[in-house]
């Protein structure tokens, strides 16, 4: 593939993007890069129209030659939409050779709506966790979850078009380009020393990964449960119940990255059914059990669904239980009849769960801090609803449901799980002169050899 001969002596950043109609720009910040940093730069181009400049270093008809694909047969007639999947199917295999030779260390891009589709398409696709993704777009002011997805893509808003230098993109251009210089250097640093931690490298000798869900009224629970999972070989890995978290958590467990999960929260299952703005999809709660990954699920935060600021929760729901969380997030108590549905999808998702190594457990007294007795959202026919529905679900099932009378940021309750997780997972406690001491104080055996 063009550009993957060797490894880059100095740090490289690719730069994606349309050269067709965003040359300018992509020039300015290639040289901003150069000049300024002394970072070298692939530009690749992206566009439907092939260019021709200096600056270029692999072209649009290089991309579709060195993929490994079929090229498509007209690119010129294709529509948007089959043109930009078309692009992505190509970019990716040839991003992917630049990463795995260490040509590059970090990746940036430039774009509207479809250009800012594409490159994020082809940066999820193509580079791993940990690696630099940095995409300059128009669309970073409102809903990015497309973009970003579960990756950890930085986007910066670009505040005008990219249609042009002036006096209010330049200034935003020369910080991305200072942004991704600075990424691509400590990257390189790190392929130096040996340290690169890019991609989803085995767990450290000794340890073990479990994965827990938390949300802001779940977070005393993860918070004991992480201090007690200190005394133990493990690192934990805590996902904000907020959609993205949710997905992540579902593409790791897929990889067997974990061996064990703590599955506290499933908040997002209300946003799916409710049309809140954290939902997960449909594949949410499925991964672990196909990768027989052991695992404790709880129904942590089902009381309620997820909204923007107030006025913007819809008008069916106008007449409901509502609480606002902060300025920014209105929380929809949800009903008996909603509740009931929940604990049915539960079921039906876990169903076929080895039970050997999947256990639900329910904590009867509350399942968020705010639907404890005499909270804002205490609504017991709701949670017994809720309790029903899993248990009828389950019915002929082999799994084993723990009802337990606590509430879910009982410490007691928070306690008896996690001991049944590490059973399940066969993990014994560290030896006192095994549990390092951090900075803060605590305890942890993370960094146990």
């Amino acid at each position: 593939m063009p550009g993957t001969n060797t490894a880059a002596s100095i740090p490289t950043v690719a730069l994606i993007g349309t050269c067709d109609t965003k040359l300018d720009e992509l020039v300015y910040v290639h040289d901003r890069i150069i000049q300024e940093y002394g970072v070298q730069v692939k530009l690749l181009d992206v566009g439907r129209i092939p260019a021709s400049h200096p600056s270029i270093a692999i072209s649009q008809p290089e991309i579709f030659a060195s993929s490994g694909l079929l090229p498509p047969a007209d690119l010129m007639s294709l529509p948007r939409g089959e043109l930009i999947s078309t692009l992505i199917r190509h970019t990716i295999p040839v991003v992917a050779s630049l990463y795995q030779t260490h040509a590059i260390h970090a990746a940036m891009a430039l774009g509207g709506s479809g250009g800012s589709s594409l490159a994020a398409e082809v940066m999820r696709g193509a580079l791993p966790l940990g690696f630099p993704k940095l995409l300059v777009s128009t669309m970073a002011g409102g809903d990015v979850r497309a973009y970003v997805g579960e990756s950890d893509l930085v986007m910066m808003h670009s505040v005008v078009d990219i249609a042009g230098l002036n006096d209010v993109l330049c200034p935003i251009l020369d910080n991305a380009a200072g942004a991704i210089a600075g990424m691509a250097r400590a990257q390189h640093s790190r392929q130096l020393s040996g340290s690169l931690h890019a991609g989803l490298s085995p767990a450290s000798p000794g340890t073990k990964r479990i994965a827990i869900t938390m949300f802001g009224v779940t977070t005393p629970a993860v918070t004991h449960a992480r201090a007690i999972l200190s005394n133990y070989p493990c690192t934990t890995y805590v996902f904000h119940a907020t959609g993205a978290g949710g997905r992540a958590l579902e593409q790791l467990a897929a990889s067997n990255f974990f061996a064990g999960i703590l599955d506290l929260t499933t908040t997002e299952l209300a946003d799916a059914l409710l049309g809140g703005v954290l939902s997960a999809g449909e594949k949410r709660l499925t991964a672990a059990a196909k990768a027989r990954i052991p695992q404790i699920v709880s129904v942590g935060a089902l009381d309620m669904a997820n909204f923007g600021p107030r006025d913007t929760v819809p008008e069916r729901y106008s007449e409901r239980r509502l609480f606002e969380h902060n300025p920014s997030m209105t929380l929809l108590r949800t009903n008996a009849q909603e509740c009931a549905i929940l604990g049915g999808q539960i079921a039906e998702r876990l169903k076929d769960a080895d039970p050997k190594r999947t256990e639900i457990w329910v904590p009867r007294a509350g399942v968020s801090s705010l639907s404890v007795r005499g909270g804002p959202f205490d609504d017991q026919e709701a949670d017994e609803a809720l309790f029903k529905g899993l248990r009828d679900g389950l019915k002929g099932a082999a799994l084993k449901v723990v009802e337990d009378e606590r509430d879910i940021n009982d410490e007691g309750f928070v306690e008896a799980i996690v001991a049944r997780l590490v059973q399940l997972m066969g993990m014994e406690p560290l030896q006192k002169n095994e549990i390092t001491e951090t900075t803060d104080g605590t305890t942890n055996g993370d960094t146990v050899k």
